[in-house]
């Protein structure tokens, strides 16, 4: 099997989870630098929740998204900037703003049964002369066929990329494969995989969306994303090696900006431990894990009774707020 696949990292995004989103603008230029040199040709940054995200309700970050994005657009030679754009948490002014920053790609997010909402951005962007890539987010929740119709509605406004996202960690290789599957006969564009480790299935379910027609695969060097992190890139790349896959990709040098620059600088280590073990089983979003921990400890109850009552009520992104609202009642329920 000889076919070029596109890693894209999004340590620099989907990472910011696992930092707080206190990635300093220098360290941003680090590691897009090593990234840029490892041959890694789509590099994404800005808050965890993408741009516009830093605030009371996700968390603020140490800098601004433009900021990120100046620094890792000067620190590259080759690779094209990226960041995410979720409509109602991103302006287009955002948008415009880090173009002019030198961001060459956007990736616009919906939830997966919302893909109408991405029309105008999608739009927009295609417009401005980027890369559009479009995300459907909890990719779990909705059967094939029904998430394929999404997708062509997205393929519509024109987008270029469209993933399939595990924002759940939920997936197994074969619900990965019957996305993806149901995508490629659907849409002529090229079709992504995003996946979080929840379950232990990301490595194994981003090869599972390669061997029925993605083109596109996102890790996060050490692992680093919400939950219990991404596809770890500099073990995707050497399996996709061990697979016959072209990427492009150093892969030593690749592994030496995780071993030399990622590693220090982690809070703690990525692993799969009850809180992400149970967003994968119940579902929910992955960046709701350091919230559950912390309404948690605050309101004195069960990390583990508050992600399954959140999973019983399909909570989805964008919708925090309800973390406190659950907590605070199982409180008073257990008092």
């Amino acid at each position: 099997m000889s076919r070029e696949i596109t890693i894209v990292d999004t340590s620099l995004r989907d990472g910011m989870n696992s930092m707080s989103h206190k990635f300093t603008a220098s360290q941003v230029a680090e590691v897009a630098g090593g990234l840029d040199a490892a041959g890694v040709s789509l590099i994404e940054v800005a808050h965890g929740d993408g741009m516009g995200g830093s605030s009371i309700q996700f968390g603020f970050s140490a800098e601004k998204d433009v900021d990120y994005v100046a620094a890792a657009a000067e620190a590259v030679e080759q690779a094209t900037i990226a960041a995410l754009f979720v409509p109602g948490i991103a302006t287009l002014a955002n948008l415009d703003e880090a173009i002019g920053a030198g961001l060459g790609a956007v990736r616009i997010a919906t939830h997966c049964t919302e893909a109408d909402c991405a029309r105008q951005s999608i739009e927009y962007a295609r417009e401005r002369g980027i890369k559009v890539l479009s995300f459907l987010m909890m990719s779990h929740m909705l059967e094939p066929e029904r998430l394929a119709e999404q997708a062509a509605l997205l393929e519509g406004y024109g987008t270029q990329v469209i993933y399939v996202v595990d924002s759940a960690g939920a997936l197994i290789p074969k619900g990965a494969a019957d996305r993806v599957a149901a995508l490629r006969e659907t849409v002529s564009c090229d079709i992504g995989f995003h996946a979080h480790n929840n379950l232990g299935c990301a490595i194994g379910n981003s090869l599972a969306g390669l061997e029925v027609g993605a083109t596109y695969v996102d890790g996060s060097l050490r692992g680093l994303g919400a939950g219990a992190g991404n596809s770890q890139t500099e073990v995707l790349a050497v399996a996709l090696d061990r697979a016959g896959y072209e990427t492009g990709v150093d892969l030593w040098k690749l592994i030496d900006v995780a071993e030399d620059v990622i590693a220090p600088i982690l809070p703690r280590p990525q692993i799969i431990d009850e809180t992400a073990l149970t967003i994968g089983y119940t579902g929910v979003y992955s960046t709701f894990a350091l919230f559950a921990e912390r309404a948690a400890e605050k309101y004195s109850v069960d990390v583990r009774d508050i992600l399954i009552e959140l999973g019983k009520r399909g909570a989805i992104g964008g919708q925090e707020d309800m973390i406190i609202d659950v907590a605070s009642e199982l409180s008073r329920a257990a008092s």
